[in-house]
């Protein structure tokens, strides 16, 4: 299983390779600094949520509300600096994440207390935290003259810039969580816990895993994550708009997860894929803007993409199988 994760990891940097120099073929534009930083300001967003869905994922679950999530975290955050617009930066950054927790709590609560089916929940929270984002903000957006400075900075400049390419400081923000779940996942008890609930249930109960517990931490912090997320668009796009922030969002981490190569059946999957993941969407949705293609298909795209991953993980993972049974 080892080697059959490196090597759909491996396939995903050859895809992400593959699209650059495609993309960079029809159109040259795309190799540009400025085009190329706009790929490291895309995935950020999604590699913070993609780790919370993976981990989801992991234990056979999954969580669509990612996207209402990340919009009322946003919205809170901006509301807040609207309301104080001298509070210190790392205070409404953790409110952010501190709303984000609270919605993702109550999603655990649900299905690890209620036992309420996770896509039950999680389409329920999708639709009811929209609404409750139109509801605290009454319909206005914030604009980006309430936004701090410093907030908007992390989005604008970075510690590195390589040949006039930026590696901005939400980009290092988002790879240094990245870094923490991995270690979480590999090096604690609570982390190899998630994977061992995923590949099997009832024998992760029989071992003495908190399965109850497990399954309310992951939702707890993919909204936690989402949170972060919330701070991060309204550092990207220093505006909120209650009807398009974090809108569709759901739909392209599930996407990345899933082309990162997370078993969509449970029990395994990688922070270094999600990162892949993220890195081949960001490619994809900066080529076919440069290339001026419609958002639209950018959607098809992705449900394309989610189709594919799956039909390929299957047929490989069947094969795997049948390997194994002749040796």
């Amino acid at each position: 299983m080892k080697r059959f994760a490196a090597f759909r990891e491996l396939g995903t940097v050859v895809l992400i390779v593959l699209a650059m120099v495609v993309a960079g073929i029809r159109e040259p534009r795309f190799f540009k600094p400025e085009s190329l930083s706009n790929i490291l300001l895309y995935a950020p967003l999604l590699i913070v949520v993609g780790i919370g869905q993976m981990m989801v994922i992991v234990t056979r679950g999954i969580d669509v509300s990612v996207g209402s999530m990340v919009g009322i975290s946003a919205m809170t955050v901006g509301m807040l600096f609207k309301a104080q617009p001298h509070m210190p930066l790392p205070l409404g950054v953790g409110v952010g994440i501190l709303a984000g927790l609270l919605l993702g709590s109550l999603n655990g609560v649900l299905i690890a207390g209620v036992r309420i089916p996770p896509i039950i929940v999680t389409l329920g929270g999708l639709s009811a935290y929209r609404g409750l984002l139109f509801f605290i903000c009454q319909g206005h957006q914030i604009d980006a003259n309430f936004v701090p400075d410093g907030l908007t900075y992390w989005s604008q400049a970075g510690p590195i810039t390589i040949a006039g390419l930026t590696i901005s400081w939400v980009f290092c923000i988002a790879i240094a969580g990245a870094l923490a779940a991995a270690w979480f996942l590999q090096r604690t008890r609570a982390g190899r816990d998630i994977y061992v609930l995923g590949s099997n249930p009832e024998a992760a109960r029989l071992r003495g895993v908190p399965v109850r517990r497990t399954t309310f931490s992951v939702y707890a912090i993919t909204g936690a994550l989402c949170g972060l997320a919330g701070a991060l668009y309204l550092s990207r796009y220093g505006v909120v708009n209650p009807g398009s922030a974090g809108k569709g969002m759901e739909l392209v981490v599930i996407a990345a997860v899933v082309i990162g190569g997370t078993n969509v059946a449970g029990g395994s999957g990688s922070v270094l894929g999600v990162v892949l993941g993220c890195l081949l969407l960001g490619t994809i949705s900066n080529a076919l803007a440069v290339a001026g293609i419609d958002e639209n298909w950018q959607q098809l795209t992705y449900g394309i993409i989610i189709l594919v991953a799956v039909v390929v993980d299957t047929a490989t993972k069947r094969a795997l199988a049948k390997r194994l049974e002749a040796a």
